[in-house]
């Protein structure tokens, strides 16, 4: 483990040589994105239990600071859809000023994994792991939103699955055909938007006009966040508003203020801690890993993973103390950054900006948007969150990978992320050395002429002359560790059962790891020639198994029974 000083932002990097073409490509991606993350950010907080606001200022605070401390060129940071399920989970069980803590608490975590350089041990967790939480959270935010969607009169849904579906079902007489006519107009509408300004649609064959396709660069959120709030307001639909259930949203800056902080409270908070500080390391790395390979910018760099997890954590120290949620980089508005042309952490600060802009000016227009619409955009994340074709295609990989992927999946739906990766890991881990075991094996060669005496049997001082004895050769392939050490009992009975006197000779040309329970297995397999009254030689050893074996003293142990281990 390498510990690192070194603090040196993709920012210091990307404004050498910057131009004032890269300038203006920025600033209208940083635009763009920013007017996308208006709606995603309310619509993530009050799914996450929270006011409007904590998702604003997050979004705000948070992807300021990535941007400009990060190790990226073009991720952007703040609250992200899978968050949702955990921190309603905390707000429900702990309480929001808990929340902040552990989000604080965290972002201290963040900070040290990138210190200590450890931003790459993410990339350890499975993919069957990381696709099977996706997708279960992708679920429970969609069962979230539910009521919303269908203007139940439920004063707070529970955090865990079952009681949501059983509330869902007790209160479904309250059904508002309004807020279910807005949500599913307002997932149309993000379905359709896109494809509206297609080179070969009918809307522009129809039109005909070069013009009407820069109505494509307008986010599809925008547009339905505006249109339907629009028509509720104009047409005073009977469902509920920002304002009905929050009294809107403050128009200053935020206060800042301390949570009440006790050590009795953090040792209560470890387990939310480190699933925020797990959950936001393998969300940011993972973002910047599909920026890396979206971008096609000339100037653009790999990421850094530890500066990435440094400003990560920096972010999520600070935005507690503004009433803030645990942020990450999001993968949606990376992606829209990338393809409104950013080419420097710049776009992600000017994103901050103009979402603060926006929130200082136009706070008071959001009394009117309504729940509906903002849980039919979160339905829309959830469906592109989700990675459903890989439940297709489960038949192509083995009963190790559908176990991780599907127990990881429906843990995280039943129970909680905590539990699902928790388990997951312990299922790779243990599905691992299964299968390792599996591909070790000892294979009994064809006998050879006697073993003639070695070199470096000859050199050792304590060596004694032997006679000519028969030779037993065996062939090891593998890796000998601890869950393989067993299937060397064959070898072990062959020498017990065979010719008194018999020379075993282990080949280890195919032999790539070594354990300290499997040079166990050696010493047993030395013991158990020497009681025969035979010589045991390890040959053809690579340079790990080696390294072992004379560090042990178990090549000096051969040596003085007149054996050998030597090197390819």
């Amino acid at each position: 483990m390498q510990f690192s000083t070194a603090f040196r932002p993709r920012l210091i990097d990307a404004l050498r040589g910057y131009t004032k073409t890269r300038c203006l490509a920025d600033v209208g991606a940083g635009v763009t994105v920013g007017i996308v993350a208006l709606p995603l950010a309310m619509a993530f907080a009050i799914a996450s239990g929270l006011k409007p606001e904590a998702g604003l200022w997050t979004a705000i605070i948070a992807g300021f600071l990535i941007s400009a401390l990060g190790g990226t060129n073009a991720q952007i940071g703040g609250p992200a859809g899978a968050f949702i399920v955990i921190v309603y989970g905390i707000v429900e069980r702990y309480g929001v000023a808990n929340l902040l803590i552990s989000t604080a608490c965290a972002g201290v975590i963040l900070v040290l994994l990138g210190l200590f350089r450890l931003g790459t041990l993410v990339r350890f967790v499975p993919v069957s792991i990381v696709i099977g939480f996706t997708n279960g959270i992708a679920v429970l935010i969609a069962l979230s939103q539910v009521k919303d969607w269908l203007g139940l009169s439920i004063d707070r849904m529970p955090g865990n699955f079952f009681s949501q579906v059983a509330t869902v079902a007790q209160h479904i007489d309250t059904f508002n055909p309004y807020a279910f006519a807005l949500g599913l107009a307002c997932v149309a509408l993000l379905f359709v938007w896109p494809r509206l300004f297609l080179k070969d649609s009918p809307v522009i064959r129809l039109l005909e006009g070069h013009k009407v396709r820069q109505f494509a660069r307008v986010p599809a959120p925008v547009v339905a966040l505006v249109v339907l709030s629009l028509l509720a307001w104009a047409f005073s639909f009977p469902v509920e508003t920002i304002g009905s259930r929050f009294g809107g949203i403050p128009q200053g800056l935020p206060v800042f203020a301390l949570p009440a902080f006790s050590w009795e409270t953090v040792r209560l908070l470890v387990t939310p801690t480190l699933t925020i500080a797990l959950l936001g390391a393998i969300e940011s790395l993972l973002c910047a890993r599909v920026a890396d390979q979206l971008a096609t910018d000339p100037h653009h760099k790999k990421h850094d993973p530890n500066q990435e997890l440094m400003a990560q954590g920096a972010a999520n120290m600070i935005v507690p103390f503004f009433g803030g949620m645990p942020a990450t980089g999001t993968i949606a508005r990376t992606v829209t950054n990338i393809r409104s042309g950013a080419t420097s952490p710049v776009a992600g600060m000017v994103h901050a900006a103009t979402l603060a802009l926006i929130v200082l000016v136009g706070a008071p227009l959001a009394l009117h948007i309504p729940l509906a619409v903002l849980a039919g955009i979160l339905l829309f994340v959830a469906w592109n969150m989700g990675e459903w074709h890989e439940f297709a295609r489960l038949k192509h990989f083995s009963n190790h990978y559908r176990l991780l992927m599907l127990s990881t999946f429906f843990l995280t739906v039943v129970f909680d992320l905590t539990v699902a990766v928790e388990v997951g890991l312990f299922m790779a881990c243990a599905l691992f050395v299964r299968r390792m075991s599996g591909l070790f094996r000892a294979e009994r060669q064809p006998d050879v002429a006697p073993l003639p005496p070695t070199d470096l049997a000859a050199q050792a001082p304590s060596a004694a002359v032997h006679p000519v004895h028969p030779v037993a050769t065996w062939r090891l392939h593998g890796a000998l560790f601890f869950g393989a050490a067993a299937k060397v009992d064959p070898i072990i009975q062959a020498i017990e059962t065979g010719p008194h006197g018999t020379d075993v000779v282990l080949d280890a040309c195919e032999l790539v790891a070594l354990d300290t329970t499997g040079l166990d297995a050696l010493e047993q397999i030395l013991k158990a020639v020497a009681a025969r009254g035979g010589r045991l030689s390890v040959v053809h050893l690579h340079e790990q198994p080696r390294s072992l074996i004379e560090r042990s003293g178990f090549a000096h142990r051969l040596a003085a029974q007149g054996g050998a281990s030597v090197d390819v």
